[in-house]
């Protein structure tokens, strides 16, 4: 399957960019950051070590070894002169073969926020990478995604999405703060929400537990 047929087939009116609770009717945001005070972050702190362990556990919890998935990374395009192809390389240290990026594709679409695109200059370029679970180093991968904004590093700025084939889901961590799941019915993650239901984002709670209660 491409990655345009599985949105196509399970997203179909689905914008893939942030927030992304907030633009699909079925999801669970959850809180990453919980531990300890986020002023004074460095590796080892417990607010780190929390959200280290929670996008980890629940990442462990979609997606098995042996599943199929898509990485989604949307790498933004400025018209700086930087070359995206450079910008791509964040796939490189994050997977045991680099056979597995023969299979990389990529695509230049229209800039994800227009409303922040008035000249016209700004693009996306998305890259996706059909690979088995097994075939990405997810725990440092998350890892960096999550130090976007702590000023640890290595830190990922891009949009990274990991999309369940199986099961349909998609699983985006926005920075240390939380992640968004979505799926596409609330059967597919019901184990999920049952399961970390503590870690639920108090703010969305309500809205969440229409969708699962």
């Amino acid at each position: 399957m491409l990655f345009n047929d599985y949105i196509n087939e399970n997203f179909s009116n689905l914008k893939l960019r942030p927030p992304l609770f907030y633009s699909w009717g079925i999801g669970i945001r959850f809180e990453l950051g919980v531990e300890g005070n986020r002023e004074y972050d460095y590796e080892n702190s417990p607010y780190v070590q929390g959200v280290y362990e929670r996008a980890i556990t629940l990442f462990k919890s979609l997606h098995s070894q042996d599943e199929e998935i898509f990485v989604v990374v949307d790498v933004n395009d400025f018209g700086d002169g930087r070359s995206y192809k450079q910008k791509a390389r964040v796939f490189s240290p994050y997977v045991y073969e680099r056979l597995v990026l023969y299979k990389l594709k990529h695509t230049e679409i229209p800039y994800i926020f227009p409303e922040d695109n008035e000249d016209g200059k700004y693009k996306t370029h998305r890259f996706t990478l059909k690979c088995k679970t097994s075939d990405i180093k997810y725990i440092p991968l998350l890892k960096a995604i999550c130090n976007q904004d702590l000023g640890i590093q290595p830190s990922i700025f891009h949009r990274i999405y990991f999309l369940n084939i199986k099961r349909a889901t998609i699983f985006h961590v926005y920075d240390d703060r939380g992640c968004d799941l979505l799926a596409t019915s609330p059967e597919a993650i019901q184990d999920i929400y049952n399961k970390y239901n503590d870690w639920i984002l108090d703010y969305d709670r309500n809205e969440i537990d229409k969708v699962f209660k």
